[in-house]
C-alpha cells in the first residue's frame, strides 16, 4: 500500500471515529489526539456516545457540560473554535432543544457567547416575558445583529422586484406623451412598422401612469405566532420593514395566537415589531382575518398574507367564509405555512385543502422565494408555488 493509500485510510479512520463516538465497539481502533480529541470532547458533551450512555427515558446523557453558565460559555467557545458558523448554529440549536439550556441564555454573559441566528432570535423572543432586565439589552443587541444581517440580504432584492411589480401593475393604454413607455410601445408595434419610411406606426401606446395617479396598493401582512411559527414571525417582521419602507406601499402588519396586536406604528423599527410579539399559545386565525378584513378599505388594490400552519382553535367555518368572501370582493390572498428556510411545517391539511379549493393554496415560501410571491400577487398573476408545496 502506498504512503497516500495509507494517509487515505487514515483519514478515514479518523473521521469515523469523530461520527461513532469511540466506543470500544466502534471498530475504528484509532485515538485521537490535540484538536481532535478537543473537538471530540466538544462532541460527547452535547450527544453523548451513543446508546451504552443513554440514561433514563432512553436520553443522551451530556456527559461533560453541566447546565451551568460557565461551562456552557466554555463549550460555546469550543465548537466556534473547532467547527464553522452553520455547524456551530446546529450544535446550539441541539443544545438547547436537548440539554434544556433555555433559562441559560437569560444570562448576559452566555448571549455574548453564543453564534446568533434566526433560531436564536426565536428561542429568545419566546424567553422575553421571563427575562430579567440586566439582559434584555443583551438579547436587544443580539437580535438587531440578526436582524440587520437578514435586512442586508433581503432589502435590495425586495425593492427591486416590487418595485418592477408595481410599475407593471400601474400601466396605462393611453399614456400622455411623456409618460410613454417607449420600449414596450416599439415592440407591441413592431407588426406596423413601414420599410419604405423607416417607422413604425405606434396604433397601441403603453406607458406609466404619473405618481400623482398611481394608486397605493395595500399589503396587510398577518402572522401567526404560536410557538412553531418563531422562524416566520423573524422574516415577516424584517419583510414588513422593508414594504413599509417603500412610499407605494401601505404596510400593515397584525400578529395574533388568542387575542389580536396589531403592530403596524413600530414597522420602523423590526426588532420593536420582535418584541412586541408572544410566542406560544392557542390560535384563532378567524378573529385574526376579521381584524384584518375591518382594516380593509380598498379591496382591490389589497394583498393579505396569512403566515400560519393553519391549526385553528377559532371557528373554522367562519374562518373559511372570512377568506371567500375577502377574495369575492377583489382581495389577493396568499397563505404562507411557513416563511422559513426549513421547508413546510407541520400544519393542518384539512384547512389547507379548504383553502385552495377558495382559490387561495397554502405553501411553504423562503425568504428568497417571497419578493417572487408578493409581484405576483400585486400583479394579480399566479403564484409562484413551489414544487415541494
Amino acid at each position: 500500500m502506498t504512503t497516500e493509500s495509507t494517509d487515505l485510510a487514515q483519514e478515514r479512520l479518523r473521521r469515523w471515529r469523530l461520527v461513532l463516538g469511540g466506543d470500544a465497539a466502534d471498530g475504528t481502533g484509532c485515538a485521537l489526539a490535540g484538536q481532535d480529541a478537543a473537538m471530540d470532547g466538544a462532541l460527547t458533551a452535547l450527544y453523548g456516545r451513543g446508546d451504552k450512555d443513554k440514561g433514563q427515558a432512553g436520553k443522551d446523557r451530556s456527559a461533560g457540560l453541566g447546565a451551568s453558565a460557565p461551562s456552557v460559555a466554555r463549550w460555546l467557545g469550543d465548537i466556534r473554535t473547532y467547527f464553522p458558523s452553520s455547524v456551530v448554529q446546529v450544535m446550539q440549536r441541539d443544545a438547547i432543544d436537548r440539554l434544556g439550556l433555555s433559562t441559560l441564555l437569560l444570562e448576559p454573559e452566555m448571549l455574548e457567547a453564543v453564534e446568533a441566528d434566526v433560531h436564536l432570535v426565536g428561542t429568545l423572543l419566546s424567553l422575553n416575558k421571563v427575562m430579567p432586565e440586566t439582559t434584555k439589552e443583551t438579547a436587544r443587541a443580539v437580535v438587531r445583529k440578526v436582524v440587520e444581517d437578514l435586512e442586508k440580504r433581503l432589502a435590495t432584492r425586495t425593492r427591486a422586484t416590487l418595485t418592477g411589480a408595481l410599475d407593471r401593475s400601474a400601466r396605462i393604454n393611453r399614456p400622455r406623451h411623456h409618460d410613454i413607455d417607449w420600449n414596450r410601445t416599439i415592440a407591441a408595434n413592431l407588426k406596423h412598422y413601414l420599410p419604405e419610411h423607416r417607422t413604425i406606426v405606434p396604433e397601441r401606446l403603453i406607458g406609466y401612469g404619473r405618481a400623482s395617479q398611481s394608486v397605493k396598493k395595500e399589503v396587510v401582512l398577518c402572522i401567526d405566532q404560536s410557538g412553531s411559527m418563531a422562524a416566520s414571525v423573524v422574516y415577516a417582521s424584517v419583510f414588513g420593514a422593508v414594504l413599509a419602507s417603500m412610499r407605494s406601499i401601505n404596510t400593515r402588519l397584525v400578529v395574533f395566537d388568542t387575542a389580536v396586536v396589531d403592530l403596524t406604528d413600530q414597522l420602523d423599527d423590526p426588532v420593536d415589531v420582535l418584541f412586541g410579539t408572544q410566542l406560544g399559545g392557542g390560535t384563532d386565525i378567524n378573529r385574526a382575518l376579521a381584524y384584518c378584513q375591518s382594516q380593509i378599505t380598498r379591496p382591490t388594490e389589497t394583498v393579505v398574507v396569512l403566515i400560519s400552519d393553519l391549526y385553528e382553535g377559532g371557528i373554522r367555518n367562519e374562518m373559511l367564509k372570512r377568506v371567500a368572501a375577502m377574495k369575492a370582493s377583489g382581495v389577493q390572498f396568499v397563505t404562507l405555512l411557513a416563511l422559513s428556510d426549513e421547508g413546510a411545517p407541520a400544519y393542518d391539511r384539512e384547512h389547507a385543502a379548504a383553502l385552495a379549493a377558495l382559490g387561495a393554496p397554502a405553501f411553504a415560501c423562503t425568504p428568497d422565494l417571497f419578493p417572487e410571491v408578493m409581484a405576483a400577487a400585486i400583479e394579480k398573476r399566479p403564484l409562484p408555488i413551489p414544487d415541494t408545496a
